[in-house]
């Protein structure tokens, strides 16, 4: 009997394993550019370019490849939401794609003149754009209907909207200023469209959200030497508290500096000035006074991090741009690679 009662145990143990061994079978991939770099390039002509996350594996043009066709005249940025990739280019179109594959769902163009970022909320669109550049008055936000692709209504904010960030039922919109200069950020309550500004130093520009769901806001600074007589504004890094908007810090760069790129990752912001990579922590009350690395670009025109690395491009706009992958720790560059003509942004398809 016991040798009976020993039998069937093992047997149990068999299929129980069996059955653990079918559960552990890695899912099919979701398409070719899964788990890779996506670097958008502004063109011309524009164009996307995919790395893997084993940096084994490179392809520049992917749209094109799969679809054959080219993405369009000046390729603004690409946001994600699921499973779909929308690819902004500023004249007019919004091109969606599987974001696994690259291959073409359809397109949103009625309502959009000249579309730079888009943000998500649910089955919400909320796109940046200028409209006339020339019209200082006539710049708005798109509401977009992802069921249907269209644009459902309009919302209209202050000159030169560029990021637009979704964060607890509020789009946050920071205003570069267009051809000209701004210093807003909009603050747009989804439930009602109703709208608040945040004042900031001149050209504000990338956003990010904190650790304590802050808003941490990079403005540039105006730098407009070609004026009579020049114009000349100091760049920031500025907190800001969104229960109540207002501003917990507002960190200015010495005059003459002007930093156009940041990037935040794990509590720590990065930011490039004259090559030079610069950290600051959430619980910084000043800016840093040494870099943490050097980086050999001719123009840093793109900037991301993940898992202790810093991605950069330098931008080229009549042949290839350059992606180059540098060790925070060590501060060394480990990978370079060709990408798209005027690389600008930096995604993580994951």
């Amino acid at each position: 009997m016991k040798k009976i009662i020993l039998s069937i145990f093992a047997m149990s143990l068999f299929i129980v394993s069996c059955s653990s061994d079918d559960d552990a079978t890695p899912s099919e991939p979701l398409g070719a550019y899964e788990d890779g770099i996506i670097v958008s390039g502004e063109g011309g002509p524009s164009s996307i370019s995919f790395i893997s996350n084993d940096l084994m594996t490179t392809e520049n043009e992917i749209y094109f490849n799969v679809n054959n066709e080219a993405t369009g005249v000046y390729l603004q940025s690409i946001g994600f939401n699921d499973d779909k990739a929308y690819i902004v280019v500023d004249a007019g179109t919004i091109t969606v794609v599987n974001r696994y594959t690259f291959e073409k769902l359809g397109t949103i163009s009625t309502g959009l003149t000249l579309p730079r970022f888009i943000a998500f909320d649910g089955n919400t669109a909320y796109v940046s754009d200028w409209a006339d550049p020339n019209d200082t008055t006539d710049d708005y936000i798109a509401v977009v209907d992802l069921s249907t692709n269209s644009v459902t209504s309009t919302i209209p904010v202050s000159e030169g909207p560029e990021q637009v960030l979704e964060e607890s039922g509020k789009i946050y919109v920071s205003h570069k200023g267009g051809y000209g200069v701004n210093n807003v950020i909009s603050v747009i309550n989804i439930s009602n469209n109703l709208l608040e500004t945040i004042t900031v130093n001149d050209v504000p520009d990338e956003m990010f959200i904190d650790e304590s769901g802050n808003l941490l806001v990079l403005s540039s600074g105006a730098n407009q030497s070609w004026l009579t007589p020049p114009v000349e504004t100091a760049a920031s890094i500025t907190r800001i508290d969104l229960s109540d908007n207002s501003i917990i810090s507002n960190l200015e760069f010495a005059t003459g500096e002007h930093p156009g790129l940041m990037t935040y990752d794990d509590g720590i912001a990065y930011y490039i000035l004259n090559n030079k990579v610069y950290t600051l922590e959430d619980n910084a009350t000043s800016l840093p006074t040494s870099p943490l690395f050097d980086i050999t670009t001719g123009y840093a025109y793109g900037l991301s991090v993940r898992d202790n690395q810093l991605f950069v491009t330098d931008g080229n706009f009549t042949a290839n741009s350059t992606l180059l992958i540098y060790d925070i720790s060590t501060g060394t560059e480990t990978n370079s690679f060709s990408v798209a003509i005027g690389a600008s942004k930096i995604y993580f398809n994951e």
